[in-house]
């Protein structure tokens, strides 16, 4: 039998009262569910310093003069560069100097680019909405009628075969069965008479 809603959340409630998640394992400590927390959710410089306030730490002392992290910014080590699949690929023409790449690369990048342009262009441009012609109520109703069986989405070959004898096969068994049922009424009747 299903719980309703109310059965769940009484069920839920015990299960909390009594220290316990709702797979029956022990509920997690409050250190854990914050670490887990942390863990989660990045926190913001000012929620940090805000938390540091709240526990009475010297932020004077902790924020240091502009001098001071001038000098750990300039210590710190740079950072790694990003490999080819985090920066979009190279390709080899990329990696060498402009003087050394190939005439026909060059040409095929300028050309790339190019296309590139036109195709944003091409996005970017409003587009014109189709005017729509006037026609008469039959030959619209045949050109709605030629439009929406363009956008049908026909079935290959063995799909159609294998409808068409499912379709059969069940005309068939009923024909079958209406030809059982007619004879034994038939019968009935004639003996009825």
């Amino acid at each position: 039998m299903a719980k309703t809603r109310a059965q769940r959340k009484a069920e839920r409630r015990r299960q909390q009262e009594l220290g316990q998640r709702p797979g029956g394992a022990p509920a997690p400590t409050a250190t854990d569910a914050e670490a887990q927390h942390q863990t989660q959710v990045p926190e913001s410089a000012g929620a940090i310093e805000a938390e540091l306030a709240e526990r009475g730490a010297d932020l004077d002392a902790l924020r240091g003069s502009p001098d001071e992290v001038d000098n750990q910014v300039a210590a710190a080590p740079a950072a790694p560069a990003p490999s080819r699949a985090d920066a979009g690929g190279t390709s080899e023409a990329d990696a060498l100097p402009a003087d050394k790449i190939p005439r026909r690369a060059r040409r095929q990048a300028e050309r790339d680019q190019k296309q590139r342009a036109k195709e944003s262009e091409r996005r970017r441009a409003p587009r014109e909405e189709p005017v729509e012609r006037q026609r008469g109520a039959v030959v619209g109703f045949i050109a709605s009628c030629a439009a929406e069986l363009r956008r049908v989405q026909w079935p290959d070959r063995e799909t159609l075969i294998q409808a068409s004898a499912i379709t059969l096969i069940f005309i068939a068994a009923m024909a079958a069965y209406l030809g059982v049922l007619d004879t034994i009424f038939n019968f009935v009747v004639k003996q009825v008479l």
